[in-house]
């Protein structure tokens, strides 16, 4: 026995070391962790940095074009040579070849190239804002998870001292088995919702941990502070959605991004220049000669179709892409404003709840158990007393989890920072 004794006071003192040694984490550390370190992130990332080099090179010229080979050079090789009769025919040409593009172009080139970046830092924002509502609904389950189990582990505590006192009021008469195994089953039946809320929490431990690209077994804790938010005076009008949304100014900037690309399709109607210069190496006695030229490409109505089309087609494209932000404003709009009527609700009910149900209940409790314990009330009234409470206080929390649950979805559509 005392051996047992010994190993049961060794594990509890390895179990208060390990839960002394588990951090405890805010919300904001978690929301700095998942901006920081999530590879998904880290992926738009390195797609920024990609465009971004992209873009320097975006003014650089075509390259010199080299020509090498002989030029009016006869087939008899005897005629090249100089004689009597004739100085020698042909040569051998060295020429280069530059287009020198047109600067309206490299500048229209640049300023797409430069502007490709932006869609998907805002993609980059949409994509954080999603992680972050998925990061505060599991902290915030998590969180209720903790109350429910304190409130869970308070009622064992009671239950146990019901079964402990009919045990030995048992022996005098005083009480009924069916009382004492209705009291047994329920502290059973208790014990299962504790380990099923354990496995919820070690679930939303998983999650926060993929989250933050972290071991998913690392252990840590949540803060059980939290913070109510009331929206009731936010007024949902598209102009203010439409500078805080990622996915309004991702299409914004994508349609700026096609008015670029119009831009710079047109400059292919204009024409380009560029410089031809041979120098020959005349065979024989002939004299040294060169050819310098100047040349120009005149766009035609027959090179040009495929540009013109490109043009109309990023047009359509560009009213696409603006009813698709009215339909994204108005249903946002929508949502806004349903959910800011929802939590009003959820909070009236879980006020009601805090301040006039679970008091009564309580009090009604109390009054059972005196009642009991004087031997004037029946443990049968206790213990629907007390199951009439506990399911009221579990209510509540599902009323807190359901008020944390849609604020956290209010914010995602407003992307509150």
């Amino acid at each position: 026995m005392l051996k047992n004794k010994y190993y049961i006071a060794i594990g509890c003192l390895i179990l208060g070391f390990v839960s002394s040694r588990a951090q405890t984490v805010s919300l904001d550390e978690i929301l700095k962790k998942i901006e920081t370190n999530n590879p998904q992130l880290k992926m738009y990332d390195a797609d920024i940095q990609s465009m971004e080099a992209a873009a320097k090179g975006a003014k650089s010229w075509m390259p010199p074009q080299v020509e090498t080979g002989f030029f009016m050079t006869p087939y008899n090789s005897k005629m090249w040579k100089a004689d009597e009769i004739s100085p020698g025919m042909g040569s051998y040409m060295l020429g280069v070849t530059q287009m020198i593009p047109n600067s309206k172009k490299l500048n229209t080139d640049f300023k797409y190239m430069s502007a490709m970046s932006s869609v998907e830092k805002e993609n980059k924002n949409y994509t954080i804002n999603q992680l972050n509502a998925l990061a505060k609904t599991n902290y915030y389950q998590w969180l209720v998870f903790n109350k429910k189990i304190k409130i869970a582990d308070d009622n064992l505590l009671l239950l146990d001292y019901m079964i402990k006192s009919m045990e030995i009021r048992y022996q005098y008469n005083m009480d009924k088995l069916p009382t004492y195994y209705k009291a047994k089953s329920q502290y059973s039946a208790l014990q299962s919702v504790i380990v099923m809320l354990q496995n919820d929490i070690a679930q939303k431990r998983i999650m926060l941990n993929m989250l933050m690209a972290r071991d998913k077994n690392t252990a840590f804790e949540i803060d059980t502070t939290y913070k109510l938010t009331d929206f009731n005076l936010i007024k949902t009008d598209t102009t203010q959605l439409s500078q805080n949304r990622s996915d309004i100014k991702a299409i914004e900037k994508t349609m700026a991004l096609n008015q670029l690309k119009i831009e710079a399709e047109k400059t292919k109607f204009l024409p380009e220049f560029g410089v031809k210069y041979d120098h020959m190496f005349a065979f024989g006695q002939q004299p040294q000669q060169f050819s310098l030229m100047g040349m120009v490409t005149i766009p035609m109505p027959w090179s040009i179709k495929m540009n013109k089309a490109n043009i109309s087609s990023f047009q359509i494209k560009n009213e696409s892409l603006n009813w698709q932000k009215q339909m994204i404003l108005n249903e946002a709009s929508g949502m806004i404003s349903g959910m800011q009527t929802e939590l009003t609700n959820f909070k009236k009910q879980y006020d009601i709840a805090e301040r006039n149900i679970i008091p009564a209940l309580r009090k009604n409790y109390d009054t059972a158990i005196i009642a009991w314990q004087n031997n004037t009330g029946d443990l049968f009234v206790v213990l629907d007393a007390w199951e009439a409470l506990n399911m009221a206080q579990m209510d509540s929390l599902d009323k807190l989890q359901a008020i944390l649950a849609t604020q956290v979805e209010i914010e995602k559509q407003l992307e509150t920072k």
